[in-house]
């Protein structure tokens, strides 16, 4: 037999020292340990000695039992499939023997290492392991019940589907009735486990759980009074996710689990209460919403709106005493790690501005203190209440304002900050029901921004930016002149938490005013500006949001002399302090991409260093790469962000230089590196260089017509619309690679036309894609009518669906032109669809007079084609005002 393996003594001491040495704090030590771990790792029964530390040696201290026990998990991790037989089953049954080890720590240890053997596809080649842990659950002894249900709790979460498939003859049919006998369990850790193993089977609505669906349900009712908190959670959890999948089986007892609900949501036990508090935030997303809760408001919003509070450990974390800290440096793990949105290209919408990616932006999230635990009860008690204002809109209000009220002039800090995020949480929903109240709540708010308590400065920034689309559309001295100075007073503020919620409020006021802001430009930047020289590290990045936000907004306005001569200086001194492998780099990048498309010929001196440096950045990452890719054991992979933001923030200087960035593209190989790019396996990198290449092609085309036969063939492979953007932007550079072209365009046409009539005509395609897709498609039809004409038919219909919420704009009229010349080669294509053709065509606002003559002359000779008669049927089928627009401007 195996099992007579005995280590050699001196084997095992080397061993015990190595242990003892890893639990030492000095860096050093903890070197030289990996390196001799790795080195022992070459011998095969070196995990026969780390297992029998763990499990035999009792002479030993627990954590170096543990640690043995750890360091062998991590071997499994990585070398499992190397170990010998003998030592893999030996190592399998000592984790049996010892599951029930009267150490809770040691017991653990086991159960970890039994998971990880079993997650390594093992679950098959240990046939005996599920069914010897389920007998170890009816064995007297505490500890091996709770060692094997604590081991069956880890399997249950890490290898769920496994536990689901056939490959294993459906262990949980055994399993799932014989978890939810130990509900009743005397012990409670036993009942939490319980309920924990069969947690992991709701949302996937694993069969063997539904067919037990009722008696789980009434186990779960018979704990709710639970003495023990963990258990408690529990059934919260299984609760919430039990409204997901299985609502027809709770609605029944919707009233009492509501009841239920509440009162844990006022658990004394802040984790059962988060837990709980989750119930709402789902219900909230359910159709039953309404009904459900309408009864129950009354109580319901009195306990939401108290969850808001600080708690007494919220205030001590977040230093909620400290006033002044500007001037303390940021310790860099507050610093969270930023993501760069790479660049789309979208539409104008009539009656707004571009509207954001299909994903919404959501920067105005309940996001107010995001040091503190992420996730906690005050933040999901403010979003079950954003998610409830949503439902209820207006209704939630009579529940609501006698409780703000006395919130909002509470002489108490912490009741007062807890009013205000009320006020911002139902913002969007209640909206409208709050409009009467807003004339005398928002000086009270701009009152608030001088509050002597940090934390209420910081929350008022952001309840005030919820509320900036109404104050913005107001009289401008009313609102706007007085919330805009004292917003940039807090930018200045003394405390780090304020300055950062006085910097995004004041760039979602940014988004909101626009060019209402020109009046006050000098004053935005002189406070932008100064908070430069006083920001620290992780607002400074805050602060490049707010002056990118700025130039989006104001545009060309910001191109005076004396605002870039403000603003310049302070962003190009930041730009030159900066290494090039320092991650700072990338919201400054984003910050100058604006501010060059905004200043357009007013960037040019600065234009020629901030290009190279682009080029650099890009050349480095892909030379980066390459090695990686030959020899990625001595290379490390690059960070390829570097190399999206600076392609981002070559489009940005292509776009507000146009033709002046000629030269520069002329003396620098960009365009070889633009083609490694378009081909790189990383979609954000191939999004940004498609992104470049159409504004290039719309800056300089001379450089790029020389690559056009290389790029076209990438750009067709490029046109799945699974990667969205990817082919947002490959789409939209073919259009402009048309114009350019012209007739000459002609042999690609069919590496692009037939993915474009695909993706038009596809459900459910994002309306950004659907437009720039329109766009290309008519644009092609322009260059070259012969080509495309011919499919007319397949595309007509949504092509002009698509278009016809577009401003008039350039891109629109090239579009409409080539539509109206492939009418003339084939005008049988859109006969069918000719009701859709008329509404697009209606959609002009003021078409230049030759393509308005375009329309004109297919309309009338639609008419004259199918005869006075037949044409006022047709047209009785319009709309009135579709009809009316037709007649005034066309006389049709």
């Amino acid at each position: 037999m195996e099992c007579q393996w005995k280590p050699d003594e001196q084997g095992l001491q080397q061993i015990l020292q190595l242990l003892k040495e890893s639990q030492s704090p000095d860096t050093s030590t903890q070197r030289s340990v990996q390196q001799k771990l790795e080195q022992l790792n070459q011998f095969p029964d070196f995990n026969n000695y780390l297992i029998f530390v763990l499990t035999k040696l009792k002479s030993e201290d627990e954590p170096t039992r543990s640690l043995s026990g750890l360091i062998l998990k991590n071997n499994v991790k990585a070398h499992y499939q190397n170990f010998p037989n003998g030592v893999s089953e030996f190592i399998k049954n000592e984790c049996l023997q010892n599951i029930g080890d009267s150490s809770p720590l040691i017991r653990a240890t086991v159960g970890i290492l039994i998971t990880t053997i079993a997650s390594k596809g093992e679950l098959q080649n240990w046939p005996e392991l599920l069914p010897k842990l389920c007998l170890l659950l009816d064995s007297e002894d505490y500890n091996t019940c709770e060692g094997a249900f604590g081991a069956l709790q880890k399997i249950c979460e890490d290898s769920a589907e496994i536990l689901d498939s056939d490959m294993l003859d459906r262990p949980l049919n055994v399993m799932i009735p014989k978890f939810l006998q130990f509900f009743k369990h005397s012990s409670p850790k036993i009942r939490s486990h319980a309920i924990a193993c069969v947690n992991q089977f709701i949302i996937s609505r694993t069969q063997a759980l539904m067919l037990h669906i009722d008696p789980f349900i009434e186990n779960l009712f018979a704990l709710a009074g639970d003495e023990e908190p963990e258990v408690r959670k529990n059934v919260c959890r299984a609760l919430v996710m039990l409204l997901e999948v299985r609502m027809d089986r709770l609605l029944p007892h919707m009233h009492n689990i509501t009841e239920y609900m509440l009162q844990r949501t006022q658990d004394q036990d802040e984790n059962v209460a988060l837990e709980a508090c989750e119930f709402w935030l789902t219900l909230a997303e359910q159709p039953v919403c309404k009904d459900v809760l309408c009864g129950h408001l009354s109580k319901l919003v009195p306990v939401l709106v108290n969850g808001m509070k600080y708690s007494e450990i919220d205030i001590i974390l977040l230093k909620g005493d400290v006033e002044e800290d500007e001037a303390i440096p940021d310790s860099e793990q507050d610093i969270r790690p930023r993501f760069h949105r790479s660049r789309t290209v979208a539409q104008q919408h009539e009656g707004g501005d571009s509207i954001e990616d299909e994903e919404d932006n959501d920067d105005d999230d309940l996001d107010d203190d995001d040091t503190i635990s992420d996730w906690n009860l005050r933040k999901c008690s403010a979003a079950a209440l954003d998610v409830l204002a949503n439902v209820f809109r207006e209704e939630l209000l009579l529940h609501i304002l006698p409780l703000l009220k006395e919130l909002l002039f509470h002489p108490d800090w912490v009741i007062k900050e807890s009013g205000i995020l009320v006020l911002g949480a139902i913002a969007e929903g209640c909206m409208q029901g709050m409009i009467p109240y807003l004339p005398e709540l928002i000086p009270h708010l701009i009152q608030c921004l001088s509050d002597k308590k940090a934390l209420v400065r910081s929350i008022t920034c952001w309840t005030l930016s919820r509320y900036a689309h109404w104050v913005v559309s107001q009289p401008a001295d009313a609102y706007l002149k007085p919330l805009m100075t004292e917003l940039l007073k807090r930018i200045l503020d003394s405390n780090k938490r304020v300055q950062e919620a006085a910097c995004s409020a004041f760039a979602t006021l940014e988004e909101e005013a626009c060019t209402e802001l020109v009046p006050y430009l000098a004053y935005i930047l002189d406070t932008l500006v100064f908070a430069f020289s006083k920001y620290q590290h992780k607002n400074l990045l805050i602060l490049y949001d707010a002056i990118g936000t700025l130039a989006d907004s104001v545009g060309l306005h910001l191109n005076k002399p004396e605002y870039i001569q403000m603003l310049m200086p302070p962003l190009i001194q930041k730009w030159n302090q900066l290494k090039d492998e320092d991650k700072d780099l990338f919201p400054l990048l984003e910050c100058l991409s604006s501010v060059a498309t905004a200043l357009q010929s007013g960037f040019l001196p600065y234009c020629e260093p901030v290009y190279q440096r682009c080029v650099n950045l890009v050349q480095k990452t892909l030379a980066q790469a390459m090695l990686h890719q030959s020899q990625p054991d001595v290379y490390e992979a690059p960070d390829k962000d570097f190399m999206i933001v600076a392609l981002d923030l070559l489009s940005g200087l292509a776009e507000g230089l146009g033709g002046n960035i000629e030269q520069l593209v002329a003396r620098s190989n960009i365009l070889t590196l633009m083609y490694q790019c378009m081909q790189d396996k990383m979609p954000e990198v191939r999004q940004s260089s498609f992104a470049l290449l159409g504004d290039l092609t719309k800056a300089c085309f001379q450089h790029v017509k020389s690559c056009i036969a290389d790029f076209m063939p990438i750009l067709g492979t490029n046109l799945n619309p699974e990667l969205i953007s990817v082919c947002n932007n490959a789409t939209w550079a073919i259009g402009e690679i048309s114009i350019q072209m012209g007739a000459e365009m002609q042999p690609y046409v069919s590496m692009v036309l037939h993915q474009l009539i695909e993706i038009i005509n596809r459900p459910n395609t994002p309306k950004t894609l659907l437009e720039n897709t329109a766009i290309t498609i008519g644009r092609l039809g322009y260059v070259c009518p012969q080509e495309v004409a011919p499919m007319l038919q397949q595309f007509i219909r949504p092509w002009c669906t698509s278009l016809r919420n577009i401003r008039d704009n350039e891109e629109k009229d090239s579009a409409f032109r080539g539509i109206c010349t492939m009418i003339t080669v084939n005008p049988g294509g859109v006969v069918q669809d000719f009701i859709f053709f008329c509404d697009a065509v209606a959609s002009w606002v003021n078409p230049k007079d030759d393509l308005r003559e375009m329309f004109y002359k297919i309309l009338h000779g639609f008419k004259n084609q199918v005869g006075e008669e037949n044409w006022r049927r047709f047209s009785d089928q319009f709309p009135l005002p579709l009809k009316e627009r037709l007649a005034a401007f066309y006389g049709v």
